[in-house]
């Protein structure tokens, strides 16, 4: 365990420590706490909403039948959630948001080009889900949009504001008020007392076989951004097999259930809404069940959303670091995570339902955008540098990262313009290379599989012998002193701390 500069080492903050302190800057080993296997519940709440059961309606929609759909969302989810789950292992060993780690690729200012992407991404789902839970809710009850809306901004403010320990615990939280909930709607299902009919014939076709199987992918390779910011105050001990199998678990079985759930309610009730169906079909077990489990369903989905500001307050502090050195401070914590709801109520209030479809064609793009990241920053991670990284030098403009990381750039732009042939958004453009497909979209395959090889046959020219003994003498000096990234290089010398760290 790290000394402290009291000499002695402080108990390390619970779930009930009041607001999250730490931002950006790197979480030292006497601070770390929780436990590996809340990382499972976790991330399965994560994907527990009717957000994810609208994925299960996507097969159905082109046609295909329930056993189809089901079997597609399983085979996307298992291989989505590999790149999601073995992000994961970077927060614990690393003790930094997931995006701070990525300067190693991008460089210290490179960096930003990621960041807009990651950010549109929170903002977006935040929009999406906002949107999505004030209709479902004026449907089903007849409450106000707008008043929904700005309801769950506040809660899902709160619980970024209040950040990564009452996260966990409200995520428990939903997860065992979920879990019973959706298990007695499904055994209802099967013993056919949830109501609907069964469809007159099956489909399949593989354009809508394909189409599910990459919705379900991208559905859990959009996690990726997120989940080291939430196992980076794991000890640093932590076997990465034991997060890896954890999260991995969690994320894909919740999602592989609500899929199939989505596919049925999609082929049995004709559902066009996840959260009006919930509630219809619950309400076919007994009188107020579709209530609760709505409800649930809503609870699981504004702390989704909680998720979402918190990391996207990452993302933006890590971006204003990268152009102006900042202090990662409480304050300037709240002050992002208020602007950034700000942004996502305004406008949620500002489109209209039928506007949806365009906000979900930009997501999409988002995916476009996020897939040749993640296939760089594992291999960085796993094939090139094995985990070993200068942690005070992610916080260091002349580090040995650099300010532009030539390799990283230049795997994603040629990733990302690869796969502009095949990208597929409905009603604004379709790829040639989709369209010679069937209208399959392809895209975010292209530019994971392409960027990652780039990315390792350009790095095959880094002296990572070098980079080795500047690695050794940050992990001397994470030992000895508490790590805070506070000031830049020239005030740290001009103290008599030339590494960065605030003692």
């Amino acid at each position: 365990m790290a000394a402290h500069p009291s000499g002695t080492a402080p108990k390390p903050p619970g779930p009930a420590s009041g607001i999250e302190t730490r931002s950006i800057d790197y979480v030292p080993e006497n601070e770390r706490h929780g436990k590996v296997s809340h990382q499972g519940p976790f991330w399965f709440l994560g994907n527990f909403q009717f957000f994810t059961i609208a994925i299960g309606f996507i097969g159905p929609g082109m046609g295909l039948s329930l056993g189809y759909t089901a079997l597609a969302g399983a085979i996307g989810i298992l291989f989505g959630t590999l790149f999601m789950a073995f992000h994961a292992s970077q927060g614990a060993e690393l003790g930094l948001p997931q995006m701070v780690q990525s300067r190693a690729q991008f460089g210290y200012r490179g960096v930003v080009l990621v960041l807009i992407g990651t950010l549109f991404t929170f903002v977006g789902f935040n929009v999406v889900d906002t949107v999505l839970v004030a209709g479902g809710l004026h449907g089903i009850f007849g409450w106000g949009e707008t008043q929904v809306a700005v309801v769950i901004t506040v809660v899902g403010t709160l619980l970024a504001i209040y950040g990564h320990d009452w996260l966990h615990r409200i995520f428990q939280w939903c997860f065992v008020i979920s879990l019973p909930l959706y298990v007695v709607l499904t055994l209802a299902i099967l013993l056919g007392h949830a109501g609907g009919t069964a469809p007159a014939a099956s489909g399949f076709t593989w354009v809508a076989f394909v189409a599910q199987i990459a919705a379900s992918a991208s559905y859990n390779i959009t996690y990726a951004p997120y989940v080291s910011d939430y196992s980076r105050y794991l000890p640093r001990n932590t076997r990465p097999s034991a997060i890896i199998a954890s999260v991995f678990l969690g994320a894909s079985t919740s999602a592989i259930w609500l899929i199939a759930l989505g596919a049925w309610l999609a082929t049995h009730l004709g559902a066009a809404d996840g959260l009006v169906a919930l509630h219809a079909s619950g309400n076919a077990v007994f009188p107020g069940f579709g209530t609760a489990i709505a409800l649930a369903s809503v609870a699981a989905m504004v702390a989704t959303m909680g998720l979402n500001a918190y990391s996207g307050m990452l993302t933006v502090v890590t971006a204003i670091d990268s152009l102006r050195k900042v202090t990662p401070s409480k304050g300037l914590r709240v002050l992002t995570i208020l602007a950034l709801a700000l942004v996502w109520l305004v406008i949620s209030l500002s489109i209209s339902g039928d506007a949806i479809g365009i906000l979900f064609a930009v997501l999409t793009v988002m995916l476009y955008l996020l897939v040749p990241w993640t296939a760089i920053n594992l291999v960085d991670y796993f094939f090139v540098r094995r985990g070993r990284y200068a942690i005070s030098h992610l916080f260091k403009p002349e580090g040995i990262y650099g300010l532009w990381g030539a390799r990283g750039i230049a795997a994603y732009l040629l990733g990302f313009v690869a796969t502009v042939p095949f990208f597929v958004l409905p009603g604004i453009y379709t790829g040639p290379a989709a369209e010679a497909l069937g209208g399959v979209d392809l895209g975010w395959l292209v530019g994971l599989v392409l960027s990652g090889l780039v990315y390792y046959g350009l790095s095959r020219s880094l002296d990572l012998a070098a980079e080795a003994v500047v690695v050794a003498q940050s992990e001397r000096e994470l030992k000895t002193q508490h790590f805070a990234p506070t000031r830049t290089e020239e005030q740290a010398v001009a103290v008599g701390n030339p590494v960065g760290y605030r003692a």
